[in-house]
């Protein structure tokens, strides 16, 4: 007890380090961001432009808000390495766009003694703007959110997850533009929440509860299914199978107890996707890995795709992976 607190008592007296003040800066940047993309669907235009094919979408919310991180954390952070999903030309960014404050309750924490030394340089920072952007266009507003992950030596170590409308309640009836204009928590909630984490000291933001016991709930992809990912799926004998947009919400699922495990068998997920949330599942004593079992690699060379797919549980990760079949394994190569 004593040498712990004298670790805290050194970490206060020298300030915080580089990683606490990013994930500090991340927290901020992501509410920030959160804020756009609320903002963009209450105006009315989305912007939208499909990049790859009909499920591909980018729409100004997307665009803003990665403009908003990246130029945020750069201009305070200015050697991190940051890859964001939007491919964008350079340009000045408006200054309203900036975000330059950082969430205190984070900078008031201890680093974990095995990333106290990090510096900016060492680090890569993944941004999806707006995950779950076919279903943002769609007005299933609860399925969005904003990732920002933070890895270091080509691990996940530290991320930020801003759902821009918990507590919204979809009633399903409103147009897309109604869903922006009346976007409301209830009377005593507050719409919106940041969930941020750091392996080693834990993950915050949320209650974790886990899925019944005995019962195989499944999430898995909304808008990107193909046979591999029903062959998958249907292999962990389901007891129910839960199909939702944004790779960020089904891992919020996780960790809230709505499902046990997250199987997408395709190569349709990018890092940016995986980064942030998997280190709130490992935080909590989850796993992510591909269908292989191998762990995810985020070190600024490595290919933006996962090609060997998602699977996420936050317990029992062992079992829905021993049932993974070998005709997935074999099409979905790391």
């Amino acid at each position: 007890m004593f040498l712990f607190l004298t670790y805290i008592q050194l970490t206060m007296a020298s300030g915080p380090t580089v990683l606490m003040r990013l994930v500090a800066s991340a927290y901020s940047v992501a509410q920030k961001a959160g804020a756009i993309v609320r903002r963009v669907i209450a105006e009315g235009d989305l912007g939208v432009v499909e990049k790859t094919c009909a499920t591909d979408l980018q729409t100004k919310a997307d665009r803003l808000a990665q403009m908003s991180i990246c130029s945020s954390l750069a201009r305070k952070f200015p050697k991190l390495t940051i890859i964001g999903e939007e491919d964008l030309p350079s340009e000045e960014v408006d200054q309203e766009l900036i975000e330059d404050g950082q969430w205190e309750e984070i900078l008031r924490q201890p680093c974990p003694s095995q990333y106290s030394a990090i510096e900016e340089e060492d680090l890569v920072v993944w941004v999806d703007p707006l995950d779950g952007t076919k279903e943002y266009t769609e007005g299933l507003l609860d399925n969005v959110t904003v990732l920002i992950g933070i890895a270091y030596e080509g691990k996940a170590i530290a991320g930020v997850i801003n759902q821009p409308y918990y507590n919204y309640q979809n009633n399903g009836k409103r147009t897309l533009r109604e869903h922006g204009s009346e976007a409301k928590a209830g009377p005593d909630t507050q719409l919106g929440r940041t969930i941020w984490g750091v392996l080693g000291l834990g993950a915050f933001g949320f209650q974790l509860k886990e899925a019944p016991a005995g019962k195989h709930i499944i999430t898995t992809t909304r808008s990107h299914s193909n046979k591999l990912v029903t062959d998958c799926v249907t292999a962990m004998n389901p007891d129910e199978v839960l199909r939702v947009g944004g790779a960020g919400n089904k891992i919020i699922q996780l960790i809230e107890g709505k499902a046990s495990a997250y199987i997408f068998a395709s190569p349709g997920c990018k890092k940016w996707d995986t980064c942030a949330p998997e280190v709130i599942l490992h935080a909590v004593g989850g796993k992510l890995t591909d269908v292989h079992g191998n762990t995810l690699q985020y070190n600024k060379e490595v290919k933006h795709m996962n090609s060997a797919g998602v699977l996420a549980a936050l317990r029992n990760h062992d079992y829905y992976a021993r049932r993974v079949p070998e005709s997935v394994k074999k099409a979905l190569v790391p």
